[in-house]
């Protein structure tokens, strides 16, 4: 019985699960993970690292070595068996090598190398590095077969990962536990901060407080006690006409109010359009070092603010000093329905009801007047989905609030 065949097959396959999961390990190992190691002083990782970020050329030199040791193990196999049971024997051969390497070489190894991919890839650095340089030749020409192939089927599209599916791979991570909740808020925050546009967190020009340009030291002085802003607009004739924006602190010397004319203490105002991108805006506020922009419409006028703070809470979540009224925009009243502020936003108002909406309303104010089509008046009541609706407060032709009653999905499902 040919027994020396047996040593060669069993160095082939070591050597195929060697391959399978060097393949593995360098697939799915974590280059944040190596880096930190590097920047502890590990030359091995420095060596793994640069053998994952040429992958295509380690995946030849791993493909080649594994097919070539698993042929090879067949042909022994095949000899071996023959050996062992005559004309049959190459069936037995084909069957039990198969087998024996779909265990032992592929799944088991394989499976191995994904619990542990750096420390497994650090460990098959060495041989592989060595393999990657002998069989260059090799690569080489595998490469530009691959381009070849790339280019006829229409390779070389952009791969780069699209903000779903990091926000998704956020939601993994976050789920893992690898980040807790507020850290995972606020990286989806900072992810979606690119696609804000100022109309879309500014202060409409209803809710401003402003000055004219005229007013008295005292009016101004009044209207600081009253608002406890640390900032007002100035307008000229209209609030359509922003010509400065007045600083406490300038108003205010350690003497009292100061004696000089409301035009030289105010600083120029920051215009913007309301397309503006949220991202573009806090450098403009940053450049003119201003924490206040005037956001206007296509016609000019003035559509409302954004400040530096604005902006922040789009980061950060919301904001309070010790002036800010608490106010809850969602509430509960005795007989089960939700008492809802109107300022709200309306994805806010969808994801607090679990309801879907296509409009383009950024308010859900603006929201309940695309729904009744028409100004709003107390006691307006519609139905959307589950929700009936009924608009309890109206402030100027602006809903102030509305009353929620939400019925059970199921029931309105039947």
């Amino acid at each position: 019985m040919p027994i020396y065949y047996l040593i060669p097959m069993a160095v082939c396959l070591l050597l195929s699960a060697y391959f399978s999961a060097t393949e593995t390990a360098f697939s799915s190992l974590n280059k944040t993970k190596l880096k930190a190691l590097i920047e502890k002083g590990n030359k091995r990782a420095k060596t793994t690292l640069a053998l994952a970020e040429n992958y295509d050329k380690l995946l030849s030199t791993i493909l080649i070595g594994n097919n070539v040791v698993n042929i090879a193990m067949a042909s022994l196999g095949t000899l071996l068996f023959v050996a062992i049971y005559g004309d049959i024997g190459a069936t037995v051969s084909t069957a039990v090598v198969t087998v024996v390497v779909l265990i032992f070489g592929e799944i088991t190894p394989k499976s191995i190398a994904k619990d542990y991919p750096e420390r497994f890839a650090m460990f098959a650095t060495p041989f592989v590095k060595l393999l990657t340089v002998l069989l260059t030749p090799f690569t080489l020409l595998f490469g530009a077969w691959q381009k070849l192939i790339g280019k006829m089927f229409g390779g070389g599209e952009d791969d780069k990962m699209s903000q779903e599916e990091l926000l998704l791979l956020l939601d993994e991570v976050q789920q893992d536990g690898a980040i807790d909740e507020s850290e995972g808020e606020l990286l989806r925050n900072a992810v979606e901060f690119g696609d804000l546009e100022a109309q879309d967190i500014l202060t409409h020009r209803v809710d401003l407080e402003a000055v004219e340009l005229g007013a008295t030291k005292e009016e101004i002085a009044e209207k600081f006690a009253e608002t406890r802003y640390s900032r007002l607009l100035v307008y000229e004739e209209t609030i359509d006409k922003i010509v400065g924006i007045l600083h406490l602190k300038d108003f205010y010397e350690k003497d009292g109010i100061t004696e000089k004319p409301l035009a030289e203490i105010m600083t120029p105002p920051v215009f913007i359009h309301q397309t503006e991108k949220v991202d573009d805006l806090l450098q403009l506020l940053q450049s003119s070092k201003s924490h206040v922009a005037i956001v206007v419409d296509e016609y000019g006028g003035t559509l409302g603010i954004v400040t530096m703070e604005d902006i922040l809470e789009e980061l950060v979540g919301e904001i309070w000093d010790e002036h800010d009224e608490v106010a809850e925009p969602f509430r509960t009243l005795e007989d089960g329905a939700v008492e809802v502020d109107c300022s709200v936003s309306l994805d806010d108002f969808c994801d607090f009801f679990e309801v879907q909406s296509d409009s383009e309303s950024v308010s859900l104010g603006g929201w309940i007047m695309e729904r009744l089509d028409r100004i709003p008046d107390e006691g307006d009541s519609f139905v959307y989905e589950n929700l009936t609706v009924t608009v309890i407060q109206v402030d100027e032709h602006r809903v102030e609030s509305v009353r929620v009653v939400a019925e059970p999905k199921e029931e309105t499902e039947e």
